[in-house]
């Protein structure tokens, strides 16, 4: 007969408080170093947003980033064994991702962006943007019967809003902006990466402070625009990536309102502002009620990705003017 009594629950055991020996000498297959990254996140309760939705996800992209393995490897190297260099290097990325929590492509130096692999380094927001799937569809829906000839990518960070555009669009000549030069330095090794130097160039500036006189079919930006609540209560993840690049005022508009101020002046008569605001998109249509915003939709998810017209930017100029 069973007993009605049942023993007390213990504590699970915290794997991490183990030596980095120790792990190494237990954890010796492929499959056993995604289930330690896994049971890590989970214990550790993670964020995920920075490429990946689950720990699953996360667990399986650092260990094959971690080993230079291609995300569609044969599911039968998950039996392989691991050299215990290659084990040592892992149970020090988990040790970082849980502990630290440090977003997985900071510790592989990589994000994919637009089906892309970009360098990304603590100097640059980490790519997850919407966008992506615009620049996909070649921006069809404003150039359905030529793509646009030159391209400003505002505030580029890495870069890959304007290097996957100018992959998408082979004939679009693509400027890069940002007024951190670190960042510019990131941008431009992801130029040489894609070998799109010929094409594609990177100009240090302060919004369109140093872009007198130059005019683009499209400007394309995803600005600072996280508020000042946000900026408190978001996860810690996100104490990794450069502040110059998430916060922007009270509201979360700051670079937004000199955007929206001047961008007509460089754009051509046909031409068009995207700009992404996430959860300030709030607070824009309550600064600006009567601009006539084209809130974007997308397949994948994602919200807070405007567009307006040069039209519709000349005509709101006396509601827009800084």
């Amino acid at each position: 007969m069973l007993s009605s009594s049942f023993p007390e629950a213990t504590a699970p055991v915290d794997v991490l408080a183990l030596d980095d020996a120790t792990l190494a000498d237990e954890v010796v297959t492929l499959r056993d170093c995604i289930r330690l990254a896994l049971s890590c996140f989970q214990a550790h309760r993670l964020y995920y947003g920075h490429g990946t939705a689950s720990a699953w996800d996360e667990a399986v992209a650092l260990v094959l980033g971690a080993l230079h393995l291609p995300h569609d490897v044969d599911p039968a190297v998950i039996d392989a064994r691991v050299l215990m260099a290659e084990r040592r290097r892992i149970i020090a990325l988990i040790r970082r991702r849980a502990l630290e929590r440090e977003p997985l492509p900071y510790l592989l130096g990589e994000a994919w962006f637009a089906g892309l692999p970009f360098e990304v380094t603590p100097d640059v927001l980490i790519p997850r943007s919407p966008i992506a799937e615009l620049i996909e569809e070649g921006f069809i829906d404003w150039f359905d019967d030529a793509p646009p000839a030159r391209v400003l990518d505002l505030c580029t960070g890495s870069g890959c809003i304007g290097i996957a555009t100018a992959m998408v669009l082979s004939t679009t000549e693509v400027v890069l902006s940002d007024i951190s030069n670190e960042a510019l330095a990131v941008a431009r090794r992801n130029i040489d990466r894609f070998d799109t130097g010929g094409r594609v160039s990177a100009v240090q500036s302060d919004v369109f402070d140093h872009l007198a006189g130059e005019r683009f079919d499209l400007i394309v930006s995803n600005p600072p625009y996280v508020d000042a609540r946000d900026m408190t209560t978001m996860p810690a993840e996100f104490g990794h990536e450069p502040e110059l690049a998430l916060a922007a005022g009270d509201d979360g508009l700051d670079i937004v309102r000199r955007i929206l101020a001047d961008a007509h002046r460089h754009l051509t008569p046909q031409g068009v502002l995207i700009v992404e605001v996430g959860n300030s998109a709030q607070h824009l249509e309550a600064a600006f009620p009567d601009v006539p915003f084209h809130w974007l939709s997308f397949e994948r998810g994602g919200e807070g990705v405007f567009a307006l017209t040069f039209d519709a930017l000349v005509v709101c100029q006396d509601i827009l003017a800084i």
